[in-house]
């Protein structure tokens, strides 16, 4: 742009110096007379050139006319190499369709989710097939199956007795959330792409356990290090970015990794989740929670004010798709 404007500056204090300057009128006007003579002399000599050039193009002049039918081959070279090069130089290259068209041959479900398809939760599962995950994941694991809690809000000492334990709080689904609202959509949305791959190259079926969780519900399952370490706004349940998931099969929910089919899920449900950017849960060194994924927003704070800004945005997109559906 700036180059453009000195041009324009140099190309206006000509014209105004032609303008005003009688005695450069004069030598510009001079000099152009003495072209014309040789200029019609250049013109004759380019004139015949170009008949010789033409009548070296027929085919009965190939032997005759070689040394000129070199200089039809250079042109047209010339021609050729000049049309590449501005081809080259100006023709955009936009950097996010060469991406796409990659994704669209190695892996078209992400593909389409960066096509602008947005993919809709599944159903709430029944409350009764997880209760009967966990009594079984607990026989699997060896322990009292503890059934889980329904208590009224408005009686929450009871979740504090010790004769429960602090570990009965995880089991308390008063406190447990299993609805997608509140978790954001760049987090909610990687997750559907991973039910989406996990059923449709693997045949599992998935299901989730928790998405959001309060501050309170993380305060209290932090009381069991077996369980969790992450207090209140330390994890990412309490940013809509984190959720724990199961597998549903033959019309049951498994939880337990020590059921081998369960397992093998869990492995192949950690290499997609990471293909799609989230962190695995069965990666962590001190607790190894393997039905866990979330997304490490970049440049998130983790306090009070973030969580209830991104579970605000969470619930505005929610809106948002249900007015357009």
């Amino acid at each position: 742009m700036i180059l453009f404007v000195v041009c324009c500056f140099i190309f206006l204090v000509l014209c105004l110096s032609f303008l005003m300057s009688y005695e450069l009128r004069h030598k510009t006007i001079d000099f152009f007379k003495s072209l014309i003579p040789h200029g019609k002399s250049k013109f004759d000599s380019a004139k015949s050139f170009a008949e010789q050039m033409n009548q070296a193009a027929s085919a009965n002049q190939t032997q005759t006319h070689w040394h000129l039918q070199q200089w039809w081959i250079l042109i047209a070279g010339f021609f050729l190499l000049s049309s590449i090069l501005v081809f080259a130089f100006t023709r955009p290259i936009d950097p996010t369709k060469v991406e796409a068209e990659y994704l669209r041959k190695t892996d078209p479900q992400i593909y389409a989710l960066l096509n602008g398809e947005i993919l809709s939760p599944p159903p709430e599962v029944d409350e009764g097939l997880i209760d009967a995950a966990i009594i079984q994941a607990q026989i699997l694991e060896g322990q009292n199956p503890v059934p889980s809690l329904r208590i009224p809000a408005g009686n929450p000492t009871v979740i504090d007795n010790e004769e429960l334990g602090d570990q009965r709080s995880s089991f308390d689904t008063t406190m447990i959330d299993r609805k997608w609202d509140k978790m954001h959509p760049s987090y909610k949305q990687r997750l559907l792409m991973v039910f989406k791959i996990m059923k449709e190259r693997h045949g599992y079926e998935m299901v989730l356990l928790e998405g959001y969780r309060s501050p309170e519900r993380q305060t209290r399952l932090s009381g069991n290090t077996a369980t969790t370490l992450a207090k209140a706004y330390q994890s990412y349940h309490q940013f809509g970015l984190a959720a724990d998931v199961a597998f549903k099969r033959d019309g049951k929910v498994v939880i337990s990794e020590r059921d081998p089919w369960a397992w093998k899920g869990y492995q192949l449900y950690g290499v997609v989740a990471e293909s799609v950017g989230l962190t695995w849960g069965g990666r962590w060194t001190r607790i190894h929670d393997y039905g866990h994924t979330e997304f490490r927003m970049p440049g998130l704070r983790k306090n009070r004010e973030s969580a209830e800004r991104l579970i605000a945005e969470a619930q505005g997109q929610g809106l948002m798709a249900n007015n357009i559906q």
